[in-house]
């Protein structure tokens, strides 16, 4: 007797054939759609960052690889330098070419033609010091954008959650005005306004694993930028410097 009963209540059951999501920004009060929208203009923002700085990194640690062994394998510091070779988009050779220009420019002196053999202790200590420059340069380049992922991965879920208590805040004040506090009448609003809060999440959790990933790799082109800036430095003072 119980078999009918149960498949005449399985028919007679409601099915939704509305998707869910689509249900779910139907009930979305204007505000929060607000909110929403900020939110996926902050995902585009934060992955064309992810992307941008991914690619610039990965670029740069390939023409760091290649310009090293090109510079190791010269005889003389300023080789490289006075063959004029190019490479663009190369945190390294930027710091070679800012350093050897200086060095270049305080050999010659004023008159500018003939290059002197030998340079001062002094003299070296301002190459020295563009070196430092050039590497706090191309540091500063690599690390611009980073701020916006970091916008993104602390302000994201307060934005969302500010949706989700303003819109269970409207839920609430629509039940005490009608006087009905019903799982049907509260359900659509609580479900629209917890919205706000998956689209925070959605952005701010790829956000941190982008930033803390971009935040290593920049940590060592750092350190590579420092490293190679004492190497040519050394080199530098092999060649050129004098105590007189």
């Amino acid at each position: 007797m119980k078999w009918p009963l149960f498949f005449a209540a399985a028919v007679v059951r409601p099915v939704s054939t509305e998707w869910e999501l689509v249900y779910v920004w139907s009930q979305t009060r204007p505000e929060a759609k607000v909110i929403i929208v900020c939110l996926f203009l902050f995902s585009v923002m934060a992955w064309s960052v992810m992307i941008s700085k991914a690619m610039q990194m990965r670029r740069a640690r390939k023409l760091n690889q290649y310009f090293l062994e090109a510079f190791r394998s010269q005889k003389r510091v300023l080789e490289l330098f006075d063959r004029r070779v190019q490479a663009e988009g190369c945190p390294l050779f930027v710091v070679y070419r800012a350093g050897c220009a200086d060095l270049d420019a305080r050999l010659r002196g004023a008159d500018g033609e003939t290059r002197r053999r030998h340079l001062s202790l002094k003299g070296m200590e301002h190459v020295k010091r563009v070196l430092e420059n050039a590497v706090a340069q191309e540091a500063l380049k690599l690390e611009s954008g980073l701020i916006l992922l970091a916008i993104a991965v602390s302000g994201a879920p307060f934005l969302g959650l500010l949706g989700t208590v303003w819109g269970v805040m409207s839920t609430f004040a629509g039940v005490a005005q009608q006087g009905v506090a019903t799982l049907t009448a509260m359900a659509p609003g609580v479900s629209a306004a917890l919205s706000t809060t998956v689209a925070g999440l959605l952005v701010a959790i790829p956000s941190m694993f982008g930033y803390n990933w971009l935040v290593h790799h920049l940590r060592v082109l750092t350190v590579e930028l420092d490293n190679f800036a004492q190497e040519l430095a050394s080199r530098m003072e092999t060649e050129y410097l004098t105590e007189e």
